[in-house]
């Protein structure tokens, strides 16, 4: 008989009463049309069903939980098309999954507008239900997300608002693959590289020339951090920033003023206004007077790392008054580090290979969450090096949920690091709990022929933030799709994974994994990692400066552009990228290439916001007898953070875990500017 990890452990959920599944993914571009036609037709008659109530027939289940059933049933295909769009190797599948997840977002706005689900809903809203909890909160978030859509306006008003953001979200789709298409290769001599390690260079030689990809991420910074030539660096930099920029400006320009149209006829005074309403800042002011308090509090600190910067630069160029430019900081930075804290971050890559940060993250976060990880043989492979870990409850053994791992660039690929969802965690109608599957899509440094793949301690940083989605996704328990995993609000969403990149500054942690690859005897020295830290603090004021530049960019474009004034979108975006962080060269549109405007419009301040959370929460793994590997902290962590989701106020949640009020002290030490 044939052992099948992967049966078994779904043999064995079934023990615990739930369900673990893998997502069948199409294979075929006509079978990504038939899935979409199916999915929206099952959408319809489930929607059907609800709006054919009569007012004294409606209850919960049939309503309220029926709407929640039918978005988990069409999340399932929108998820699977969202990871073939951006991981698949073939043009053709990312062409037709592109248009695909576009008709699929094309109906759900439409869901919204179904007037006859409405007036059922409604009619049980009437009836004043007794409910508790998360039948409660589902109940008042679903009313409330009909209002924020315009179910309460006046039906023209209301058609008009469908429209607009009908068109926001085709638009939005295209703007994100525009960014994913958008593709660069710069040649170099290798005197124009000079200073950029030989380990780079071996991987980017073709024939005599040496080729940059401009669009991939390491590529970019292996670049920027290292390379000596400010002419190199600033026709990268230059490059980079205008990726995009024909087909995405355009849009940008539209998508904003349009975003600003829907949220004024939906009676808010601003988009940021309207996106923050559902969120823990509350609006668009409060989330700029964060910003902009953070900005004037790293002032001092910013003015004198920029003085460092000058000084550096003027000892390289020989100029006295040497001007430190948007394409001189990363190098700057960099020198810094190496000159004054003897840091050269390339220097530490031996000790990341990448698999045993992999399984050395994998045995931290089993320890401390209580869980098991096993390597499972998956059925379907989008690509070859494609891994999938199955995740169990270590005392009870109880089947919790599957991740895929998709870790390395390729052509056509998503070019940054993320989770994305495949299915959610969510109580289904039989009473089974359907566990989740995830996906973790990035791009670290590629093996070679004769080297593992290298991290940068970065990367690594990157790695536990990333993986961290995967748990806080993978341990819901909340009862429905809606509440489950990161379905939070979008200012805390990142604030769980952001404290997960304490652990790799800590020497102990480090020491259970980081060892050179060529004598794992050899540990990072405790000497390295404390020049490390002082190393981030010395230049933490430049690297938040940038933060606040693109979340303050981004609300600005949220509250002070409009459909008259849209031609200012560059302008208004380059001024203050200039006046809160580095002076841009007029001849860049870095917002045409900025992916965070789709999915984080108005809420990119959120990952301050966030780190201010993080920061506080990682107070009780300090605090605790054994640390960053304290499990009774993880499983605290698990238990009030991971296992809620948004099915309770996460307010309630970060307290239940801080076991006191929130504190911003934390955070601004982290920063360098608190006592």
């Amino acid at each position: 008989m044939n052992h099948d990890p992967l049966k078994e452990f779904q043999a064995r959920a079934a023990k615990f009463n739930s369900v673990v599944a893998l997502p069948t993914f199409e294979t075929t571009t006509n079978e990504i049309t038939a899935t979409v036609k199916r999915t929206i037709a099952a959408g319809d008659a489930a929607l059907d069903r609800i709006g054919k109530l009569a007012a004294g027939e409606v209850n919960f289940n049939n309503t309220i939980r029926a709407l929640d059933d039918m978005g988990f049933e069409s999340g399932l295909t929108a998820n699977r098309l969202n990871v073939i769009k951006e991981t698949s190797i073939s043009a053709a599948m990312r062409d037709a999954a592109t248009d695909a997840v576009k008709e699929l977002e094309d109906w759900s706005v439409g869901l919204d507008y179904r007037e006859d689900v409405y007036r059922a809903v409604k009619a049980y809203a009437a009836t004043k239900p007794a409910l508790t909890g998360e039948d409660a909160k589902l109940l008042a978030d679903t009313m409330r997300g009909y209002r924020r859509v315009g179910l309460d306006l006046p039906k023209a008003q209301r058609d008009e608002v469908e429209q607009l953001r009908k068109e926001l979200t085709k638009d939005m789709t295209d703007f994100e693959s525009n960014i994913n298409k958008a593709e660069l290769a710069m040649s170099f001599s290798k005197a124009e590289l000079d200073g950029v390690p030989d380990s780079f260079l071996e991987q980017i030689k073709t024939n005599d020339t040496y080729v940059v990809k401009v669009n991939v991420t390491w590529h970019y910074i292996s670049v920027m951090d290292n390379c000596r030539r400010e002419d190199t660096r600033r026709k990268i930099f230059i490059a980079q920033n205008n990726l995009a920029r024909e087909l995405n400006l355009p849009l940008l320009e539209k998508i904003v003023a349009l975003r600003d149209t829907v949220g004024l006829k939906l009676g808010y005074a601003t988009w940021a206004d309207y996106q923050t309403e559902v969120k823990m800042v509350k609006n668009g002011a409060n989330a700029i007077k964060f910003l902009e308090d953070l900005k004037a509090g790293l002032q001092p600190k910013f003015d004198a790392e920029l003085a460092q910067y000058r000084a550096i630069k003027a000892a390289q160029t020989g100029e006295s008054n040497a001007t430190v430019n948007i394409w001189d900081w990363r190098f700057c930075a960099n020198e810094l580090k190496k000159q004054k804290y003897n840091v050269d971050a390339e220097q530490l890559r031996v000790y990341f290979p990448y698999q045993h940060a992999l399984d050395g993250m994998f045995t931290i976060y089993q320890r401390s969450f209580g869980l098991k990880f096993e390597r499972v043989e998956a059925p379907y492979e989008w690509v070859a090096d494609l891994q999938l870990y199955a995740v169990s409850d270590s005392a009870t053994g109880e089947p919790l949920g599957l991740f895929y791992l998709d870790m390395f660039p390729r052509e056509g690929k998503y070019h940054h690091f993320a989770q994305f969802g495949l299915i959610d965690g969510k109580l289904l109608p039989d009473g089974k709990y359907q566990r989740p599957t995830v996906s973790l899509i990035c791009n670290f440094p590629s093996p070679t022929k004769d080297k593992p793949s290298l991290m940068s301690h970065d990367d690594v940083e990157t790695l536990f933030h990333e993986f961290g989605h995967a748990m806080h996704s993978i341990l819901t328990r909340a009862k429905y799709s809606h509440f489950s995993g990161t379905s939070v609000p979008g200012d805390f969403v990142e604030a769980p994974s952001q404290m997960l990149e304490n652990w790799v500054w800590d020497k102990k942690v480090l020491d259970s994994f980081a060892a050179d690859y060529r004598d794992p005897s050899k540990k990072i020295p405790a000497e390295i990692l404390a020049k490390l830290k002082e190393a981030r603090l010395a230049t933490e004021g430049t690297r938040y400066r940038r933060q606040l530049s693109f979340g303050l960019l981004d609300l600005a474009l949220h509250t002070r552009i409009h459909e008259a004034n849209k031609a200012e979108t560059l302008p208004l975006s380059n001024r203050l990228l200039s006046d809160v962080f580095l002076p841009v060269p007029d001849d860049t549109a870095f917002v045409a290439y900025f992916g965070h405007l789709m999915g984080y419009d108005a809420g990119y301040y959120g990952y301050a916001w966030a780190d201010a959370i993080s920061a506080d929460m990682a107070t009780v793994f300090e605090k605790a007898p054994d640390g960053y590997f304290d499990k009774a902290a993880g499983m605290k962590l698990r238990r009030e953070i991971y296992e809620p989701g948004d099915s309770r106020d996460v307010n309630e949640s970060i307290e239940k875990f801080l076991g006191r009020p929130r504190s911003i002290e934390p955070f601004l030490k982290q920063i360098g500017i608190g006592k």
